[in-house]
């Protein structure tokens, strides 16, 4: 028997009860759909959080004040000896991995601009800083180490404190704001970055000279944080050392003092990636068991549907047709069934994956992996265990 008179006995053999058909295959469908629409969220999110971790800058080394025990408890991040400007400076002067190191100071402060006013958050640091967070500049310009050094009253705007002192489409770049009553020139403004990894509005935002919020906003010398910013990627773990033995030499403490943190961006990358493969992976078994089950519902249909065809088996055996003929038949059918199935399941796996993620609002990300993977899986479960299971039964 030749495959086109093969595949035509089998379409109509399929066509005579079509409902049935599509019955049978509709757990393949369901099977296949969940499984991408799945991985296809899964894989968003993690996508998405490796974004937003590139944009914070993947070289970013943080350094914060440590905390103290009393009587075996922890009293908190710095509470322990606070970081000073010399431990930038003796930082700045021993790196040789480092490509550049601030300090910053932050507070949380009201801003007003005419009639209008907004709580935001204002960052204080060195002129560097926007290379070692990766930050861009929308419109103006940054401020320069000489106007940190003199403590100018100048300073950048995020995207959002823009929208709400001055409206959406406004450029207030050379106006002037009130950050707790301290009058500020608006030299540029950042670009937009949305939310972070915490959703948080990274926009919400006004950087600062480090002098000018040290000594106009906060009335103090306290280093809150130290951001640096290794070489490259691969030393960043060096750098990070090489900062802990700088510090332990200018503080005069040994490694289990805790008189500082030190974080790298690597880190919390690899935690998060860590975290993100486990929801895929958990999300891909739960899809795989409905694919398998599925499977076996497929199975067990066809199974059913033998004693109505037996009559045609010995009809077709009489007239000189041999069990591999018969077999190669139940084959072609549940090739048929899978892989259109399967390719109706893709299909709507990308639909629904599409539409979750334009509905929610969340990433979502199609990977061709995850399409062959459903497919591939489908077609060995509708070949395999129905083919070739149902056609040694009938045989």
């Amino acid at each position: 028997m030749n495959t086109y008179n093969l595949l035509k006995i089998s379409l109509k053999a399929l066509r005579k009860n079509i409902f049935r058909t599509f019955l049978t295959m509709l757990g393949i469908i369901i099977g296949v759909a969940s499984v991408i629409a799945m991985l296809s969220i899964g894989q968003g999110s993690k996508d998405s959080i490796e974004s937003s971790i590139s944009e914070l800058g993947s070289n970013l080394i943080m350094v914060f004040p440590g905390a103290q025990q009393t009587g075996g408890v922890n009293l908190g991040s710095g509470t322990s000896r606070e970081l000073e400007i010399g431990d930038v400076e003796a930082i700045e002067e021993n790196s040789t991995l480092l490509v550049g190191v601030t300090p910053v100071a932050m507070a949380k402060a009201q801003l007003i601009s005419g009639s209008a006013n907004w709580s935001s958050s204002v960052y204080g640091a060195y002129a560097n800083y926007f290379d070692i967070k990766a930050l861009g500049i929308k419109s103006g310009r940054r401020f320069s180490q000489s106007e940190v050094t003199r403590a100018a009253k100048v300073c950048l705007i995020g995207t959002t404190v823009v929208e709400e002192l001055f409206g959406e489409y406004s450029d207030p770049v050379g106006q002037s704001i009130r950050i707790n009553k301290v009058p500020f020139e608006i030299i540029g403004v950042l670009e937009e970055k949305g939310a972070g990894m915490r959703g948080d509005d990274q926009d919400d935002v006004v950087i600062a000279p480090f002098s000018t919020v040290q000594r106009r906003l906060l009335g103090s010398t306290k280093v809150q944080q130290i951001f640096a910013s290794a070489k490259s990627e691969e030393v960043s773990e060096a750098a990070t050392e090489e900062i802990e033995a700088i510090l332990m030499k200018e503080m005069r403490v040994g490694p289990n003092d805790e008189a500082f943190n030190i974080r790298t961006m690597s880190e919390i990358s690899n935690m998060l990636s860590s975290t993100s493969d486990t929801m895929v992976t958990l999300l891909a078994g739960v899809a795989g068991i409905s694919l398998i089950v599925g499977g076996i519902g497929i199975m067990n249909i066809m199974f059913v549907t033998v004693t109505e065809r037996t009559r045609e088996i010995g009809l077709r055996m009489a007239v000189g047709a041999k069990s591999k003929n018969i077999l190669l038949q139940f084959l072609t059918e549940a090739v048929v069934i899978s892989i259109t199935g399967g390719i109706i399941g893709a299909l709507l796996g990308i639909g629904v994956s599409i539409g979750f993620g334009n509905l929610m609002g969340w990433p979502v990300t199609i990977t061709p992996f995850s399409i062959i993977l459903a497919f591939g899986f489908s077609t060995v479960i509708g070949v395999f265990l129905d083919g070739t299971q149902r056609g040694r039964r009938q045989t």
